[in-house]
């Protein structure tokens, strides 16, 4: 069963996307930047594959990609697929899950690392609400509303993050890690537009942290129902802080009692867009975060909010240049350092 990681002391990691095509160059951008916790950066400009969603439909029964789509082709019968997965779920066999170089150039690079004098290894792996609400069957509709698939998306989804666990310890000499959920569609709970089932999503966050024995952590971008969240106790909430902050501090006593247990919150307080991230400067991140710290405080023991606090850009940096992207983890690491006194 997934654990929780060694407290962060405001230290900084980055989230998931870089712009880089060169995934080597990508690794050495991440390592520079934080080598305490390290990251496995994954790179969509290469290609379809390694975008959000298709990068962890290597492996999903009946999956096939259309007119830049994922979609389920139930003509070719996924049954005997679907009960292998399964299966492998019962006997916790990963192997046949794991990363290809196509879906994970990104990955593939940073096993050539020993990263055994890092804190913890981080790496991303799409959760299964948003995989459910983007892979679609021939009629458009999502599967995590078909019932096989939403009891299958957390057992294939938690096979890959195994994989990816044992990858970062094994390959990659990792002496605690972290799998985290890229679930920007759980801003859909609670809608009546696009709506999503609470006990399904909470079923398959069980079934993959069934399968982990190191950290499981959510990133949402967007504004959720933040008490389920923490109430499904991830070992890092990763949240936009520079723009839902306010949202977040409503559930004080919740984020109080989840850092009590060990929770770890990823502040994302670095703008992840250049665009926003070029009209601020380093103090108005610095203030912008004390800011956020004087509310929590006022709720949660000061020690503790700066114990379990990880500093993060707000999400994946895509949409920028590879020096725009270096600027902001720069940045991020920089705001890091200041927060913990080793900066002015």
């Amino acid at each position: 069963m997934a654990g929780m990681i060694p407290s962060p002391d405001l230290l900084a990691t980055g989230v998931g996307a870089l712009p880089h095509r060169d995934p080597d160059a990508a690794c050495r951008a991440v390592l520079a930047a934080f080598p305490r916790i390290p990251y496995v950066p994954t790179l969509p400009n290469r290609g379809l594959l390694e975008a959000i969603v298709f990068a962890d439909a290597e492996h999903l029964p009946g999956g096939v990609v259309r007119d830049a789509r994922l979609v389920v082709d139930r003509s070719a019968d996924p049954s005997e697929a679907m009960e292998r997965v399964l299966l492998d779920y019962l006997e916790r066999n990963a192997e046949p899950y794991r990363v290809g170089e196509a879906y994970g150039s990104g990955f593939h690079a940073m096993m050539t690392r020993d990263l055994s004098d890092a804190l913890l290894v981080k790496c991303q792996v799409t959760g299964p609400v948003t995989f459910g609400m983007q892979v679609v069957d021939e009629t458009r509709r999502p599967i995590l509303y078909d019932p096989e698939y939403a009891d299958l998306l957390g057992k294939l989804l938690g096979l890959r993050a195994r994989w990816c666990e044992t990858a970062m310890r094994e390959r990659m000499g990792a002496r605690a890690t972290l799998v985290v959920l890229s679930e920007p569609y759980l801003a859909s709970l609670g809608s009546s537009v696009v709506p999503v089932d609470a006990g399904v999503a909470a079923s398959a966050f069980e079934d993959i942290a069934a399968l982990l024995d190191g950290g499981l952590g959510i990133h949402c971008c967007a504004n959720t129902d933040w008490g389920f969240v923490l109430g499904l106790a991830p070992a890092v909430v990763s949240i936009d802080a520079w723009t839902y902050a306010r949202e977040f501090l409503l559930y004080a006593d919740d984020i109080a009692r989840y850092m009590e247990r060990g929770g770890v919150v990823a502040w994302g307080i670095v703008p992840a867009d250049y665009s926003v991230f070029a009209a601020e400067n380093p103090d108005s991140f610095f203030s912008r975060f004390q800011d956020i710290r004087a509310r929590a405080t006022e709720t949660i023991d000061p020690d503790l909010f700066d114990r379990q606090s990880l500093i993060t850009p707000t999400c994946g940096i895509r949409n920028a240049s590879e020096r725009e992207a270096v600027a902001i983890m720069a940045a991020t690491a920089s705001l890091s350092r200041r927060l913990r006194g080793e900066e002015p």
